[in-house]
């Protein structure tokens, strides 16, 4: 059996770099990694990552833990989990799903990466023992990876001006969170710096929530308005509501939505939609919650993911 000893020997180099290689790759140079690498490919060597567990005093899992519904019919979170396995997959982990709160701590896990997170939660977060980052933006200080989502909202605002709609409705998810402040601000600041006046709409994050809405106020809407969209499930029951009432998408009326995950293909028109990178979200929080881990919880800060504008035929 191919042992330490002989990949240090094959790649002429300590057995302690070997080690480092291994455990710690981030501490040792490119080229170095890739010597190491080489041997061990070589010679066909693999890690007993359940040797370096127990030395290590770790269980090498983690848990996945999801605060709020899954919705199994969008495969937002199935993206996001398969991001987070990929990443895992590196350091030799794998993750337990969690839906309840109240399982968090119940068993062994090294840390925890926990989403849908809401203000409520934070001081449940404050008594965890064991490292965590969160996704999804807060200002309470905790390690977290988002989109930007004010830099998502502010593209999607700019380009409903440039397309030469003149009325720019904002409708958001009615939330006190973090992230949807940022989406309003990304589109309230482009709105005054253009000398217009915002005018937002709140409501709950369903279509049907949309479709009541453009329903209500229909008669106050005026041609050539587009509608900036905080969740493609709001976008998609706006653009349904707007053809019930015989108004013209994209023509008089346009929608932007935001997430590009999937609803944006399925709806007709295909919506113009902000992406957001979730896969890679979930490589990233992998990436900071094993590193977090490895430095005996130390503060990783935050990570924001530039998203993408789609063009489809939502907006003109």
């Amino acid at each position: 059996m191919v042992t330490l000893s002989d990949v240090a020997k094959e790649a002429n180099v300590s057995k302690m770099t070997v080690s480092r290689v291994i455990n710690h790759p981030e501490q040792v140079t490119e080229e170095l990694r890739a010597l190491v690498e080489a041997a061990m490919t070589k010679l066909d060597y693999h890690p007993n990552t359940i040797a370096q567990a127990l030395v290590n005093h770790r269980s090498n899992v983690v848990k996945f833990v999801t605060l709020e519904d899954i919705d199994t019919t969008e495969p937002y979170y199935m993206n996001l989990l398969f991001g987070f396995a990929r990443g895992l997959t590196k350091k030799h982990y794998a993750f337990q799903l969690v839906t309840n709160c109240d399982e968090i701590e119940i068993g062994r896990a090294d840390g925890y990466l926990i989403t849908g997170a809401r203000t409520k939660d934070y001081e449940l977060f404050d008594q965890l023992k064991k490292p965590f980052v969160l996704f999804g933006e807060n200002h309470r200080g905790f390690d977290f990876v988002d989109t930007d989502n004010q830099a998502g909202t502010r593209m999607a605002t700019e380009y409903a001006l440039s397309r030469l709609y003149k009325y720019i409705i904002f409708i958001g998810i009615d939330v006190k969170e973090a992230f949807e402040y940022s989406r309003e601000a990304g589109y309230i600041n482009t709105l005054q710096k253009n000398k217009l006046i915002p005018k937002i709409y709140r409501i709950s994050n369903h279509s049907h929530s949309a479709q009541s809405l453009i329903k209500e106020h229909f008669s106050e809407l005026k041609k050539d308005t587009c509608f900036v969209c905080a969740s493609d499930r709001i976008a998609t029951g706006v653009v349904r509501q707007l053809q019930d009432m015989n108004a013209r998408v994209p023509e008089d009326f346009g929608v932007i939505g935001y997430d590009g995950v999937f609803l944006d293909q399925v709806s007709n028109p295909k919506l113009t939609t902000i992406r957001q990178s979730i896969f890679k979200m979930g490589e990233l929080l992998a990436d900071m919650l094993l590193q977090k881990i490895d430095q005996s919880g130390s503060p990783q800060g935050e990570i924001l993911i530039d998203p993408t504008l789609i063009r489809r035929g939502s907006t003109r």
